[in-house]
């Protein structure tokens, strides 16, 4: 029973983040609608239901808090009425201090892992996706943000884009992090279905949620602001700082040095063609070989 739950849990979780990846000219299409007065606010309203996963999971494994379902139900309509404020005040979409105010309630919970314990250890990811969850419903359906580039569609232009920044990368960042003992060298070669399951996994779980927040989210956002290099270079900045806890219970510097190096190459991923599929290749393949060969 329990197992049937999560199941169930994790479709309704992952179906936002799937309809956005795949459907996007759908999801531009359902915008329309709210421009009009009296549609916004059922459809702000209507995003309290991103909390239904955690009502399943939780209620299954026993550990259900009301705390938690108020929190889970009250983020993604606090999160929808922000963009669409956002979207009144700023119809030309140059970003103004709504939308940085919701990619922090966003991204400062994953960083810090703040929501974690409302789940069982080994589902804590669904804090994360159901967070995603929010900010698609409200950046890309309530305040319909343009040039996300978010579609998981993967082109060959895409593959060959993401694999370009990857050598880049990799030519700097492999003798940079074996020399600060950050990289361990591991030989070896993984089956075939462990390195499947790698690229799988990390395309889909880690680097495409990351990279439409970092990039199709805020890199998009600060580069109608400014320069767009001065834009590739403060996103990587906050990329890299968002790594400053991971491995060591201290300020992790290098880790943050080659988290900022990697970002400013997803980021020249994803401003190619403002794809975050592109940039996705590239943060998928350096961390399944970072996980495989040099971790």
């Amino acid at each position: 029973m329990l197992n049937i739950a999560n199941s169930v849990a994790a479709l309704l979780a992952l179906l936002p983040f799937l309809a956005a990846a795949f459907f996007p000219a759908r999801l531009r299409s359902c915008t329309r609608p709210i421009t009009q007065g009296a549609a916004v606010w059922p459809a702000v309203l209507s995003s309290a239901a991103l909390s239904l996963p955690y009502l399943i999971v939780a209620g299954a494994a026993g550990i259900f808090r009301w705390g938690w379902m108020a929190l889970y139900a009250l983020l993604p309509v606090a999160v929808s009425g922000l963009c669409w404020q956002a979207r009144r005040s700023d119809p030309d979409q140059r970003g103004n201090w709504r939308d940085y105010a919701v990619l922090a309630a966003l991204g400062l919970p994953v960083d810090l892992r703040w929501f974690e314990g409302a789940w069982p250890a080994h589902l804590a990811i669904f804090s994360k996706i159901l967070l995603l969850d929010a900010g698609i419903y409200g950046l890309l359906l309530i305040r319909g943000l343009e040039g996300a580039g978010f579609d998981l569609r993967v082109s060959g232009r895409d593959i060959l884009t993401g694999m370009r920044e990857f050598l880049f990368y990799a030519s700097i960042a492999i003798p940079l992090g074996l020399g600060l003992g950050f990289l361990h060298l591991h030989v070896g070669w993984p089956s075939p279905w462990r390195a499947l399951e790698a690229l799988f996994f990390t395309f889909f779980f880690i680097a495409a949620p990351e990279e439409l927040f970092f990039r199709g989210w805020l890199q998009n956002l600060l580069q109608r602001r400014m320069p767009r290099s001065w834009a590739l270079l403060a996103t990587a900045s906050l990329f890299g700082l968002a790594h400053f806890n991971k491995r060591a219970a201290h300020f992790n510097w290098r880790y943050v040095i080659l988290a900022l190096l990697a970002g400013i190459f997803y980021g020249r991923a994803w401003r190619s063609k403002a794809r975050v599929g592109a940039s996705a290749v590239t943060h998928c393949l350096v961390d399944v070989a970072w996980s495989l060969w040099l971790r």
